[in-house]
C-alpha cells in the first residue's frame, strides 16, 4: 500500500484523451490519461481501469488532437419514398474504425479479424467464440459488449487487444498469444506458450500484418 504522503507527478490529458507511444516498437495506444510516479506509469483506459508498467516502457505521450479522426461529409437527406434500411457496415470498415478509436494500426486489427473469423460476422467456433473477432460470451460480458452485434464485437475485441499490448509493453507476439490462448498461458511460460495452434496463429497474423 502506498503512503498517503507519497508525491505523485500527475500528468493528465483533456477530455479528448491522448496516445502513449511505447518504446522500441513505436506502438501508439489510445488512453484517457496517464499518471507518472517515479519509475512507474499508469495508463488509464476508456473502460475505467488502468494498466501499470515501467516508465521506461513508454517513449512519449502525444495529444489525441495530433491525429484527428476524419470527418465524413454530410449525407444528403433521402426522399420519403427511399428505403430507410441502412446497409450493415463492412467488416473491414468496422476493423478500421475500431483501430482508429484505440490507436492501433488498421492492418493489425484486420489481420486479427481475418485469422479469427475470416471476416464472417456469423462465425462461431467449436469452443463457442462468437463473431468477427471471436469473443467468448464470458469475455464479451466482461467487456460490456453484445458479441452478436458486429460493431460491439469488433470494438470490444480491439479494446482487449489494445489492453494486451499495454500489458506486455508493446510486444506484439505476446499480445497475440494472449488473445488466442489467454494471458494466463503467456504468463505461465513467460512468453509464447508452446501450443501449436497459438504459434501458428501468431505467425499467420504477423506475416499478414507485415506483408
Amino acid at each position: 500500500m502506498r503512503l498517503v504522503g507519497l508525491l505523485f507527478l500527475v500528468v493528465t490529458a483533456g477530455m479528448a484523451g491522448e496516445y502513449a507511444v511505447l518504446s522500441g516498437s513505436g506502438t501508439r495506444l489510445r488512453i484517457d490519461r496517464h499518471e507518472i510516479d517515479g519509475p512507474t506509469v499508469r495508463l488509464y483506459t476508456s473502460a475505467g481501469g488502468f494498466l501499470e508498467m515501467a516508465s521506461t516502457a513508454v517513449d512519449r505521450f502525444e495529444p489525441d488532437g495530433e491525429l484527428p479522426n476524419p470527418v465524413a461529409p454530410p449525407v444528403p437527406a433521402q426522399p420519403a419514398s427511399a428505403s430507410s434500411t441502412a446497409r450493415p457496415a463492412k467488416p473491414q470498415d468496422l476493423a478500421d474504425a475500431a483501430a482508429d478509436r484505440y490507436g492501433l494500426p488498421r492492418k493489425l486489427v484486420r489481420s486479427v479479424m481475418a485469422a479469427e473469423s475470416g471476416f464472417n460476422p456469423r462465425a462461431v467456433s467449436p469452443k463457442g467464440a462468437v463473431g468477427l473477432m471471436q469473443l467468448m460470451p464470458g469475455s464479451a460480458q466482461m467487456l460490456g459488449a453484445d458479441p452478436n452485434d458486429p460493431a460491439q464485437n469488433v470494438d470490444a475485441g480491439t479494446r482487449y487487444l489494445r489492453d494486451l499490448l499495454v500489458r506486455y509493453n508493446g510486444m506484439l507476439w505476446h499480445a497475440l498469444a494472449a488473445y488466442n490462448a489467454g494471458p494466463g498461458a503467456v504468463d505461465k511460460y513467460n512468453g509464447l506458450p508452446p501450443y501449436r495452434e497459438t504459434l501458428n496463429y501468431v505467425n499467420r497474423i504477423d506475416r499478414n500484418y507485415k506483408r
